[in-house]
């Protein structure tokens, strides 16, 4: 797999996208993090309701079991503290369900945020990325599968500008017919070169 290009420039713009991804991930997720911890502060007076009724229920229950003990007046007098025990859960009940709502919000509006600030990003730098892998490295094991470098020259001629081609000669279409190694090779690294590759050395000749 061809992760970077072979040209140095080009090679240099993708290191700093790829890292300036990661960090820009790693910001957002801090900051997401920190949101998170500012939301849930609006849970504290919620929760501090809840156990203070809870708490306070506790007591009231307490009370009512020891008045309830007493003779002939035990019930009369225990059933007004069953009331305000049954208000005071109603009450925990209440501030355990605002927490609880603020603490959704807080998970709920941490990730949306991190995820839409990536995603800003990610969404036209990472299919950068993968096409130019994909056509890397597709192109570098067409490339070094043999010495033949005409298909790349031929691409070339049929993508390349004209005021490129005539650069490596005034006629490069005729000079690759006739075989023009200088003109082929040249053709072909102008190609390569668009997909951020170099063209592989030259095999030596057998004698």
């Amino acid at each position: 797999m061809k992760l970077y290009s072979d040209i140095p420039a080009r090679r240099t713009r993708q290191i700093i996208g790829d890292v300036w991804l990661v960090v820009w991930s790693i910001l957002w997720i801090w900051i997401a993090v920190h949101l998170h911890g500012l939301i849930m502060n609006l849970a504290t007076p919620g929760q501090a309701i809840s156990d203070g009724a809870t708490s306070l229920a506790g007591s009231i229950d307490s009370a009512g079991q020891s008045v309830s003990g007493l003779p002939v007046v035990g019930d009369s007098l225990a059933a007004p503290f069953s009331g305000m025990g049954d208000a005071a859960r109603a009450m925990a009940s209440a501030g355990a369900a605002e927490a609880d709502a603020v603490s959704k919000l807080a998970m709920f509006l941490s990730i949306a945020l991190a995820f839409l600030a990536i995603a800003s990003y990610a969404i036209f730098w990472v299919p950068w990325r993968v096409n130019f892998i994909r056509k890397a490295t597709a192109a570098r094991e067409l490339a070094h599968a043999s010495d033949d470098l005409d298909l790349f020259a031929l691409r070339a001629l049929a993508r390349q500008p004209l005021t490129v081609l005539v650069r490596i000669d005034p006629d490069p279409a005729a000079a690759w017919r006739r075989g023009d190694t200088r003109v082929t090779r040249a053709l072909a690294e102008l190609e390569l070169r668009s997909e951020g590759l170099r063209p592989p050395d030259p095999r030596p000749v057998a004698t």
